[in-house]
């Protein structure tokens, strides 16, 4: 026999449910760290507008870690500057990171030397930015146990950089370079550049005389008209769920 509904169990649930979902609302809105609010961080520089989530990664050696304004930083994302925690790194920052920058959830920037990122880059989840390779040239001794190399790494600015990339050591990323996800990155990048695979190589380019090589497949988005405003945007937003509602109702009540 199926067992009987046990009302007040389920909304004992329901009640339970929605508290927990509020609760770690408040948590994460009052552990992300602001220039307003940074905690127990003490960041190098940390823009206006800048928030990181909650929870955090790995964070340290924040003295020489500058972010710039406007720029989010997602959920478990790891900073570090230096070796470890508790080095003195001198009077220089070591990683930088402009305004406007994005980055994706459960993403790594290890800045062992220079590490900068201009602005507006943006990064999708579990993008791996590292300036140091463990290195293996005495065959006697663990590859752990070896000194490792170090070399800067820099991201132009406007990037967008796919999930899951690697960026290695002394790579040099151009500007408005599109990385794919999965694309393992070392070298030098020009800018307006399309790269891809396992080491990346460049597999579309634009140039003022030429345009983009190979031409691109499909047209370019259609740009939102001078003038249009905010509310406007919001308001056809409006419009768009309330025609998908309609659509909605109108096929119930076309089923027989």
């Amino acid at each position: 026999m199926p067992k009987r509904k046990n009302t007040f169990s389920s909304w004992r649930r329901r009640l339970a449910q929605r508290a927990v979902h509020a609760g770690w609302a408040w948590v994460q809105r009052t552990g992300s760290v602001t220039a307003a609010h940074p905690g127990r961080f003490r960041f190098g520089a940390l823009g206006h507008g800048t928030r990181l989530a909650f929870p955090l990664g790995t964070v340290f050696g924040e003295p020489w870690i500058h972010l710039g304004a406007h720029c989010i930083v997602g959920e478990q994302v790891t900073l570090t500057a230096g070796l470890m925690p508790g080095l003195e790194l001198g009077p220089d920052p070591i990683l930088c990171i402009g305004d406007g920058v994005v980055l994706g959830r459960g993403s790594h920037v290890i800045a062992d030397t220079t590490v900068t990122i201009g602005s507006d880059c943006y990064f999708g989840p579990y993008v791996y930015v590292t300036s140091t390779n463990h290195s293996y040239d005495d065959p006697h001794e663990p590859i752990g146990k070896q000194w490792p190399r170090m070399e800067p790494v820099r991201i132009g600015p406007g990037c967008w950089i796919g999930t899951g990339a690697v960026i290695l050591p002394g790579a040099r990323i151009g500007r408005n370079v599109v990385v794919a996800a999965g694309a393992v990155v070392r070298g030098t990048v020009p800018d307006h550049a399309v790269v891809a695979g396992a080491p990346a190589r460049v597999v579309r380019r634009w140039t003022p005389a030429d345009g983009w090589q190979p031409p691109l497949r499909t047209p370019a988005p259609v740009p939102i008209p001078d003038g249009v405003t905010t509310e406007q945007l919001m308001a056809l937003a409006d419009l768009d769920e309330e025609a998908a509602e309609r659509l909605a109702r109108l096929e119930l009540d076309a089923e027989p």
